[in-house]
């Protein structure tokens, strides 16, 4: 199994979703440079903030879109997201790469899998992938570049059957994609996670406190 012992320690996401500008700001200043959000609007309006008033975050700073990808908003992730760890469908995935060629922008993205077949989780079967494992490589170009997988544990939180997706996510992508990277882990499981050779976590909560979920677009 990957570990954290045989590469190298895994990007942490600050998800600063709902906090406002002067958190994302006091972030910056204290070296924080990825950072995580699922709302597409309030994303563009802090780090178009941040690059106006630190011109140089445009190149150091990273914004990682972390909910679903909807085919209606997509369009919308080319010039402040670096990647988009939530791609839970091939139709997602084609306009995804349909548009990255058209706004000439890069974008990584991580295919979104449900190994907990919740109804309130959207992404792929791991047997979907294995399916169509052939067919994967298609969906990239110059600007649209597969990273990887990403993975939430249960929503009930219930560390036994954590374990037991991230143990499965991590032991598929090793014996079938041992190239592609592993986004999984947050604030209340990325311990086990990390163990598990996950490249990416991201952390909300452990880092800015509790979150106000007031009104929020996509």
């Amino acid at each position: 199994m990957n570990s954290l012992s045989q590469g190298n320690p895994p990007t942490l996401i600050a998800v600063s979703k709902t906090k406002p500008y002067e958190v994302v700001k006091e972030a910056y200043l204290q070296g924080i440079r990825e950072f995580g959000e699922n709302y597409i609007p309030e994303a563009i309006d802090k780090f178009t903030r941040l690059r106006g008033e630190f011109p140089e975050s445009e190149s150091s700073v990273h914004v990682h879109h972390i909910g679903p990808v909807q085919s209606g908003t997509l369009r919308k992730l080319f010039g402040v997201f670096s990647y988009t760890h939530g791609v839970g469908s091939f139709s997602s995935l084609g306009e995804l790469l349909k548009r990255a060629e058209k706004e000439k922008k890069k974008i990584r993205y991580f295919l979104q899998t449900n190994l907990t077949n919740e109804n309130t989780k959207h992404g792929f079967s791991l047997e979907t992938i294995l399916t169509n494992k052939d067919e994967l490589n298609k969906y990239q170009n110059e600007y649209c570049v597969w990273e990887g997988f990403m993975g939430m544990g249960p929503s009930s939180g219930d560390p036994i059957l954590t374990k037991e997706v991230f143990t499965k996510l991590a032991q598929f992508r090793e014996e079938h994609f041992p190239d592609q990277k592993l986004s999984m882990g947050m604030s209340g499981d990325y311990v086990l996670a990390v163990k598990l050779g996950s490249n990416f976590v991201r952390i909300g909560s452990k880092i800015f406190g509790e979150r106000d979920y007031g009104t929020h677009s996509v």
